[in-house]
């Protein structure tokens, strides 16, 4: 992973640094780019927020092969770990590699390994046709996630991304108002519930909708259809002075476990920050950035090591907190 890293940085140098810790302090304010917006405050928050949790040792058991797979939404995944829909190689990560050479890599490197990766959308077209295209030739295994378009743009683009096959399609609805989409001339926007309603209720496979960061709006997600939410702020890239999403996790756990599957993403690095997100209410979790370095740096076989960087690492703190299995984790291994 070193050498990967390496590479990657040579290769974006100018939009991302790589650095040994990615919190969002060197980058602030540099979107374009894979900074977090204006003073970067909400990209630093989700990194701060999960570090300020901490892990309570328990050595004295006998788990010595803790069993990491979950199944989300009828997908079976090694680890409970998706990559997230990143893309715009050209004015967010240097421009290098192609977009189709990185996503091919990012979602095959995940194929491989057990997991599955989403693909993203945006302007110019090539961002979400290069995501389509990876999905369809791994026969569906991806998951393509769509902008909050006006309708004819939406609908389209949503019967282009059921056409590859996927199991399920999402909509990352944090990105409304997305600078770099503005900057286009092409604004996105929210969407009412009605609206939601109407789009989830035409889609014949499961939906998942990406950027709720309140106990009222999940329980708004439930109301619609939506089958699975993720707790995002985008990475920090919307709105600058949002909480990290590990701060508002357990709440929104607190109003809809159970009634729908709950997602997270935003600072997560190593296997132990899974098995935090995890302990406070995540099914599973989304990780970002690291997999746009990886993918850059290492085409397929970086993003390959990188997930398995994540198993021994999620491996061994289940070890060291005495957890059985991911799907018994719960806040008791936290340091209260």
């Amino acid at each position: 992973m070193k050498e990967i890293r390496n590479q990657a940085r040579k290769l974006m140098e100018g939009f991302c640094r790589v650095c040994p810790v990615c919190d969002g302090r060197a980058c602030a304010g540099e979107v374009p780019g894979m900074g977090g917006i204006g003073t970067g405050d909400a990209f630093r928050e989700n990194v701060r927020a999960l570090a300020e949790h901490k892990f309570s040792m328990r050595v004295i058991h006998t788990v010595t092969d803790p069993d990491t797979r979950v199944n989300i939404l009828g997908i079976d995944l090694e680890i409970p770990v998706l990559a997230a829909p990143i893309g715009g190689v050209s004015f967010n990560m240097g421009g290098k590699i192609s977009e189709p050479d990185y996503i091919a890599s990012k979602l095959t490197g995940c194929f491989e390994k057990g997991i599955i990766g989403c693909t993203g959308d945006g302007v110019p077209p090539i961002i979400h046709q290069s995501g389509f295209d990876a999905i369809h030739r791994l026969n569906g295994h991806g998951i393509p996630f769509i902008k909050p378009w006006e309708d004819r743009e939406l609908t389209e683009k949503l019967e282009k991304a059921l056409n590859t096959g996927a199991k399920m399609v999402g909509m990352d609805i944090d990105a409304a108002g997305l600078i770099t989409l503005r900057l286009m001339g092409r604004p996105v926007s929210p969407k009412s519930p009605e609206a939601l309603e109407k789009i989830i209720s035409a889609i014949p496979v499961p939906f998942i909708l990406k950027g709720v960061m309140t106990p009222d709006q999940a329980r708004l997600a439930v109301d619609v259809g939506a089958k699975a939410i993720v707790v995002s702020n985008h990475g920090g890239r919307v709105l600058d002075h949002t909480p990290g999403t590990a701060q508002v996790l357990p709440r929104i756990t607190a109003a809809v476990k159970g009634q729908i599957v709950i997602l997270a993403d935003g600072g997560i690095r190593t296997g132990g920050d899974i098995l935090k997100m995890m302990a406070l209410g995540a099914d599973a979790v989304m990780i970002g950035r690291p997999f746009s370095i990886a993918a850059v740096g290492g085409l397929k076989d970086g993003v390959m090591r990188y997930i398995d960087q994540l198993k021994s690492e999620l491996v061994q703190t289940m070890i060291l907190t005495g957890v059985s299995s991911i799907r018994e984790v719960d806040e008791r291994i936290l340091f209260r």
